[in-house]
């Protein structure tokens, strides 16, 4: 891959395809090599020749977008665009980057762009750096500026994300950057040291516990699941985060201590 990230457009809307295409022309790190009015022309293309991202449309007479997806190699990060909101949920199962919701504007094209092109960055590591757009600057400081936020470099640098559904939106969020979660009923609330109010998304504390990876993530209350790397203070029975205290209950508190006393060992 040369240092620009190649991309098909699929949408059955005239205006729309044309749309978008002006939107990659004017991104420094997006070229343009297919577009098309259905999935089913597609396809051979994509079989042929891969995207390295794929901005993809949902309802569409021949094909839906959603069965599309599910049939697009795995170096192709996709981005759907589409006029109905209530595909988000779906989308996440199908590993989408992110949901644009029609009418969308440069700015959020824009953002949906980065999520791809760090995407394929963390993907490929010993490649050159990829340009990064300089067009946008709101967009550039919220959502790639915020990746650089004042945390450890290891921590920053560390891989892995995961994407949850807020605000009917998909949101990728690197693990590195994770604090602790707090389970609320159904919903859980994620906080992060780059943001200053949590991610609250629709989920059961048990399904979160499962998606985050075991040996960083510990459970230590029904509440509460926090980063281990990030624990800098334990006080009696519970973990400080700044001004927030969170409990340690007796059924985890053996596990906690077991990940403790690891990390003290010389």
């Amino acid at each position: 891959m040369d240092d620009c990230l190649t991309c098909f457009i699929i949408d059955d809307e005239p205006l729309a395809l044309g749309l978008i295409e002006g939107y990659v022309q004017q991104t420094p790190f997006l070229r343009l090599t297919g577009k098309f009015p259905s999935a089913l022309v597609a396809m051979e293309a994509v079989q042929r020749t891969p995207p390295d991202v794929l901005f993809l449309d949902i309802q569409m007479a021949d094909l839906s977008g959603m069965d599309f997806a599910r049939m697009l190699p795995m170096h192709t990060s996709l981005i759907f665009t589409t006029a109905f909101q209530q595909y988000a949920l779906e989308g996440y199962k199908v590993n989408a980057l992110d949901y644009l919701l029609k009418p969308f504007s440069y700015t959020e094209f824009l953002v949906a762009a980065n999520k791809a092109l760090r995407w394929h960055q963390r993907q490929l590591p010993t490649l050159a750096p990829l340009k990064t757009p300089l067009s946008n600057e709101s967009a550039e400081q919220a959502f790639v500026s915020a990746d650089r936020a004042m945390v450890p470099s290891s921590l920053a640098s560390t891989t892995g994300s995961l994407f949850v559904k807020a605000d009917y939106r998909l949101i990728q969020l690197e693990l590195g950057h994770i604090l602790y979660v707090e389970g609320l009923k159904d919903y859980v609330k994620i906080y992060l040291d780059n943001q200053p109010k949590p991610v609250i998304t629709h989920m059961t504390m048990k399904a979160m516990e499962e998606r985050l990876p075991s040996d960083r993530f510990l459970r230590v209350h029904r509440s509460f699941i926090v980063h281990t790397a990030r624990i800098k203070v334990i006080e009696r029975n519970r973990i400080v985060f700044g001004k927030t205290y969170i409990p340690i209950s007796d059924t985890y508190k053996a596990a906690l201590e077991k990940v403790v006393s690891k990390s003290c060992k010389p």
